[in-house]
């Protein structure tokens, strides 16, 4: 049976993508909570990957990187430690992790990493300059790291638009909001961390060998349309 690590199992889109496959995979959350899941295929470590020890793991055929931030500021508001902040959370964390794993995930045969971007890199929106910039660099990241691992490790990312999970709460604290949220899209909705996870299950799948360096934006039109 295959092994999946989530980073950041306990909640929103990695949550969901445990509960999605955790039939048919090994599941290894490392999280700051505890994700209240109980499947005798789920095992967690309560683990905070930017500064604490990483859990030793034997086997991993997926890494799928979940932590993100929305820090959305002026930016004469904006601090430089905000910068700093959604730039560790983004980036740094998934540099550590992958290194600390990447031998152990390069004994599979089925190697891949999964990270989220948002369509905010694509999309100008306001006040999104520092958390657009960390994702800017996420997508960096995932577009080397595929040349540099192919063809042993895929190296892939999801860029969705706005997702319901609790990161996303006050964006969507009413109906009021919701409405105008999904008013905003082309296609008229916004996301699910169900409809995320889905893809996310599909990316780090067999069905998906062919596909590595792509970013895939899950927006509800609102990148590429203008209607």
């Amino acid at each position: 049976m295959k092994t999946v690590l989530i980073i950041g199992g306990s909640s929103g889109i990695g949550k969901s993508l445990a509960y999605s496959i955790l039939d048919s995979v090994n599941v290894i959350s490392l999280s700051r909570t505890t994700a209240d899941i109980n499947h005798v295929n789920f095992k967690e470590h309560l683990c905070d990957v930017l500064n604490d020890d990483l859990p030793e793991i034997d086997t991993i055929d997926a890494l799928v990187y979940c932590p993100g931030s929305i820090n959305l500021k002026p930016i004469t508001r904006l601090k430089q430690e905000d910068f700093l902040n959604d730039f560790s959370i983004n980036i740094l964390g998934a540099v550590r992790v992958i290194q600390q794993y990447l031998s152990v995930l390069k004994n599979s045969s089925t190697a891949n990493i999964l990270m989220f971007s948002s369509v905010a890199t694509k999309l100008g929106m306001p006040f999104h300059a520092s958390v657009a910039a960390s994702k800017g660099a996420v997508e960096g990241l995932v577009k080397s790291l595929a040349a540099e691992l192919a063809p042993v490790v895929r190296v892939n990312a999801i860029a969705p638009t706005l997702t319901d999970t609790n990161l996303a709460s006050k964006l969507l604290r009413n109906d009021r909001l919701k409405e105008m949220s999904a008013e905003r899209h082309p296609l008229k909705n916004y996301l699910q961390p169900e409809e995320v996870a889905e893809m996310a299950s599909f990316i780090i799948s067999e069905k998906a060998k062919s596909l590595s360096g792509q970013i895939f934006e899950m927006d509800y039109g609102i990148v590429n349309l203008k209607v």
